[in-house]
């Protein structure tokens, strides 16, 4: 009994072991899968924008994309690898304990068929219980011969358990090794894409550092068409305080009155801070929040209230929590945005081509309010996400899960 109560305790620390390794692949899997559709989108958008002549700007900023996307991809790649290794490992020892108490589990199993090999005549279990010095002994020996029998016949199914065990676990072991074979094969291409894209880049950047001032005067056009589309937002967000306050009786304009079940909303809202899901299914951010240097010429600033997302063609925005639809607007330069407000917090889904809700419809999270719309000049279908407090502009990668 030793050994089956060893092996069981064994078994039981290497299944909860097993399980978190399972679901730690699971995730690396997904993020993967996610990392590889994130390439192929913006190598399709490459190809396409190369077609139509895009600028050399345009090509360097989806080549560091590109670029940042493929490094997380063999990043992620190889923890898949090394959890693999620590797997085939764990598995490994979990063999050899396995083989070591299967062996002495048959040992002990090969001395109680002996012990019983001796006693197996009838005429010798009768003069057993016949040399009972009471009926209360001999009643006490038939016991003993029935759990002898029981505890052989239950230790026989152990060992053809463990038997089964140890072969599962080496049929596991080996697609394990053939995983991590396939992992390192496909690392080392896109190991091999990445150096493309680098001396692509390069190329490209010696392109833009004799025309930086040029490229830098772009950058400041771009950069005047978010100031006015940011601007317009700001304006839809006071406009809409100022009205709901004024339905419910309120001189204030720039911070929500709210009503008990606003207040619950607001505080649900914020304890899911850095869990909230995506605005869009798929998507890669391609301008983040806040003010910073450009990604590729450096000399020039751009300055973003919320963030631009870019996703599939025909990409639907979705509500990313519970609320009610406060403005549907259209916004020069940047199509129609949606407004969800959800207490004292604000979500925005702008420059969608069509919209699907209205002012005063409740959505849930996850709920469609729009088709995000796509440049007939760059072909791109890109999201401008924004979170406000009130009127307090928020970073939407403190707020989104993994942003």
């Amino acid at each position: 009994m030793k050994h089956v109560k060893t092996l069981f305790i064994l078994l039981l620390f290497f299944g909860i072991a097993s399980s978190h390794a399972q679901s730690k692949r699971e995730e690396l899997e997904k993020r993967r899968v996610e990392l590889q559709n994130e390439i192929r989108r913006i190598n399709e958008l490459r190809i396409g924008q190369q077609k139509k002549r895009q600028s050399v700007l345009g090509q360097v900023e989806d080549l560091n994309q590109q670029i940042k996307s493929t490094e997380n991809l063999i990043k992620v790649t190889n923890q898949q690898a090394n959890l693999l290794t620590r797997e085939i490992n764990t598995n490994t020892k979990k063999i050899s304990q396995l083989r070591k108490e299967l062996e002495e589990l048959k040992d002990d199993y090969a001395r109680m068929i002996r012990k019983s090999y001796k006693s197996k005549s009838q005429q010798s279990r009768i003069m057993f219980l016949l040399s009972s010095k009471s009926f209360l002994q001999a009643y006490k020996r038939l016991q003993y011969m029935k759990q002898y029998t029981n505890y052989r016949k239950k230790q026989g199914e152990e060992i053809k358990e463990r038997t089964r065990e140890l072969q599962k676990l080496n049929a596991n072991l080996a697609e394990q090794k053939e995983a991590k074979e396939k992992l390192i094969a496909e690392n080392r291409k896109t190991r091999a894409r990445l150096e493309e894209n680098r001396k692509s880049q390069q190329e490209l950047m010696s392109t833009i550092k004799k025309r930086e001032g040029e490229f830098a005067a772009q950058i400041r056009k771009k950069q005047q068409e978010i100031d006015k589309i940011d601007r317009a937002i700001e304006e839809m967000v006071r406009a809409s305080i100022a009205k709901a306050n004024e339905e419910s009786g309120s001189s204030s304009r720039d911070t929500y009155e709210l009503t008990p079940e606003a207040k619950a909303l607001a505080a649900d809202f914020a304890n899911n801070k850095g869990k909230l899901p995506w605005p869009v299914k798929s998507g890669v951010v391609t301008m983040q929040f806040g003010k910073h240097p450009h990604p590729v010429v450096q000399s020039a600033m751009i300055n973003n209230n919320g963030v631009r997302i870019d996703t599939d063609k025909g990409g639907k925005a979705r509500a990313v929590f519970n609320g009610t639809v406060s403005e549907v607007q259209a916004v020069k330069g940047a199509n129609m945005a949606v407004m969800v407000r959800h207490g004292d917090y604000i979500t925005i889904y702008n420059n969608l081509q069509s919209v699907y809700v209205k002012r005063g419809d409740k959505v849930v999270t996850g709920q469609e309010v729009g088709e995000v719309a796509t440049s007939k000049t760059t072909g791109k279908t890109t999201l401008h996400f924004f979170i406000f407090k009130n009127t307090q502009k928020m970073d939407p990668a403190d707020w989104i899960y993994q942003m």
